[in-house]
């Protein structure tokens, strides 16, 4: 256990590293806050859900890990900057980026609208790319680090009902590919995670709704391992990506899917 300047005998994988993980009071950004806590990470978590982050830090702090909240939208400039001088203002440096929030409209194309498109690309591109450029410019000074943006199965191949959100996806892709490429000089490393349909907050709700209980059991079928995942199975794999265990590996996009890729 740590407190919240780094102290301590903190031991694992991410032990001593500065992490920032963005979307961190729910899902899988909840998840990995949860893991990186357990593997030693000192952490910045943020989301614009106040309350939600604050149950998450407060979880965290009662079972002895300390963290640094920042409310604020990844898609405004200066909220975004913030998040990132927060963890070179308290721990002096950045070692991690998770650049993890985003949002997830299910409309066809007739369905959505341009404000549809435009606020989706604003969180999950705008937002991705703004985070990520200034991880980068706090990691550059002190020779390195580690993004691990979330992309989707959506970022990989088409499906229905994602208009708005699947090429969103594409551009998480496309990012982590063209920033590792730019930074591996630098001893940055930019990798991805795409995840099949996780077991998340609003998938929960589903047996709970009219139909729902068909429509969870059709999407486990696409799957497969026959199941969804766990925010848990995906936090693992970001954990990976983010560790030092992986250091010959940039540009990747592993997919965490139960094998719906494969197909």
């Amino acid at each position: 256990m740590r407190d919240d300047d780094g102290s301590g005998t903190a031991r694992g994988t991410l032990a001593g590293k500065v992490c920032v993980i963005t979307g961190a009071a729910h899902g899988i950004g909840e998840a990995t806050a949860e893991l990186f806590a357990r593997e030693g990470a000192r952490l910045v978590l943020t989301d614009r859900d106040a309350g939600a982050l604050a149950e998450v830090v407060a979880r965290l702090a009662g079972e002895g890990f300390g963290t640094v909240a920042v409310t604020g939208d990844v898609s405004d400039p200066g909220d975004a900057r913030a998040m990132i001088a927060a963890a070179v203002d308290q721990y002096g440096r950045l070692d991690v980026l998770v650049a993890n929030a985003g949002i997830i409209p299910l409309l066809d194309i007739t369905e959505a609208d341009a404000d549809d498109w435009d606020e989706v690309m604003a969180i999950d591109g705008r937002g991705m790319f703004l985070t990520c450029k200034y991880a980068i410019e706090a990691m550059e000074p002190n020779g390195g680090g580690a993004i691990v943006c979330l992309s989707s199965i959506s970022g990989l191949a088409g499906q229905r009902g994602q208009s708005t959100y699947g090429p969103a996806k594409f551009v998480a892709t496309g990012l982590t590919m063209h920033l590792a490429v730019e930074w591996a000089s630098r001893g940055i490393r930019v990798n991805a995670v795409a995840p099949g349909t996780v077991r998340t907050d609003r998938v929960r709700r589903l047996p709970q709704e009219p139909g729902g209980p068909e429509y969870l059991a059709a999407i486990e079928r696409m799957h497969p391992m026959g199941r969804i995942g766990e925010p848990a199975e995906v936090a693992a794999a970001i954990r990976f990506l983010a560790c030092d265990e992986a250091s010959f590996i940039t540009g990747a996009v592993l997919p965490v899917d139960g094998g719906y890729l494969a197909q």
